[in-house]
């Protein structure tokens, strides 16, 4: 979910309202995310980098996450919607982390749609962790090295219970993965807008979805 800071600058807008109507369009998307046939819809909030960006759109962003988490998880709920949070919560504020934690136990049992959202998540950091444990294991005797594979190490991952993406689908014009979801984006299909986030909505949804169907995914196989 790209362009909020450019959707802000050209209307002369603080970043801040970019950001606020980019939580809109999440919104906007996840409700229509059902209709369109979407069971799993995962949304890139916050990546670990974006922790370095100046302290006061730190502050804004986190305080919007706030009123996201308080104000959108009862509609979660009543909606069927099962929210899940995956990232290095380490970071995040107490506060927010017991936001999480209530909205995770609440829609626990929903499957009308997975919720997962992307927070201090960075899928380098998500590989090396991963690896880490598989190290552990083997160091302590509980995993011979010969049965290590795709199926152990992806067992490890943060998205360990979730299916890979059909499709990825990047906003704004950028070109590029930005550390999200490397593992498991192997074989998904790719698809670039120039729509700045914040004017993303259910249409533009439905052309990446005809994009997609539009594509014949081989998995590496002749086409036949």
């Amino acid at each position: 979910m790209d362009g909020n800071g450019r959707w802000a600058k050209s209307r002369g807008l603080p970043r801040a309202e970019g950001h606020r109507r980019g939580v809109e369009a999440a919104r906007n998307v996840v409700r229509a995310a059902p209709d369109l046939g979407i069971s799993y819809l995962t949304l890139f909030g916050f990546s670990s980098e974006n922790w370095q960006r100046p302290q006061s759109e730190v502050r804004d962003l986190m305080g919007l996450l706030r009123l996201y988490l308080r104000n959108e998880v009862t509609a979660l709920h009543k909606n069927g919607a099962r929210l899940r949070v995956i990232g290095d919560r380490s970071r995040l504020s107490d506060d927010i982390r017991a936001l999480i934690d209530d909205g995770e136990a609440l829609t626990e049992a929903n499957t009308h749609l997975q919720l997962i959202i992307a927070l201090s998540y960075g899928a380098r950091a998500e590989i090396v962790s991963a690896a880490r444990a598989l190290a552990e294991a083997v160091r302590d005797g509980r995993l011979d090295p010969a049965e290590i594979d795709e199926t152990a190490f992806n067992r490890q991952l943060l998205t360990a219970d979730i299916p890979d993406p059909d499709l990825l689908i990047r906003t704004s014009g950028e070109l590029r993965l930005s550390n999200f979801l490397l593992w498991q984006c192997a074989y998904t299909e790719l698809v670039f807008t120039d729509r700045l986030w914040p004017d993303f909505d259910r249409s533009d949804l439905e052309q990446a979805i005809e994009e997609f169907h539009r594509r014949e995914r081989r998995y590496g196989a002749s086409s036949g």
